[in-house]
């Protein structure tokens, strides 16, 4: 179970890469919609656990995307330390994880329609 320090830092983190990828990374990503779905801290605030839920547009597959998010991860990490260097003491270690909650729940409402 999570800290409430842990949740703010949750939340927080969440608002700030979606901001991130809506407005700065449009040109390195291209169309694709990228909306961060769930953040996950350690308790010891080390490492941040980022869960991406991907919509392709144009071009390009899930895969690619995530992996040239994952590639691009030291640069990100910066950006969210701009925004939140006064409020963070150290900025965490960030993990970008394929959220496929989405495709479990389509497929449940599927198989249940059958």
């Amino acid at each position: 179970m999570q800290s409430t320090r842990q949740n703010k830092i949750c939340r927080l983190i969440q608002q700030d890469m979606g901001d991130i990828f809506l407005k700065e990374m449009k040109p390195l990503l291209g169309p694709s919609l990228i909306t961060v779905t769930k953040v996950h801290i350690t308790p010891d605030l080390s490492i941040a656990r980022i869960y991406l839920s991907i919509m392709v547009i144009g071009g390009g597959t899930q895969d690619s995307i995530i992996a040239l998010v994952r590639q691009n991860t030291s640069d990100l990490r910066r950006r969210l330390g701009l925004r939140e260097g006064k409020q963070l003491r150290i900025i965490p270690q960030l993990e970008f994880y394929l959220d496929d909650s989405l495709d479990y729940i389509e497929n449940i409402e599927r198989l249940l329609k059958q």
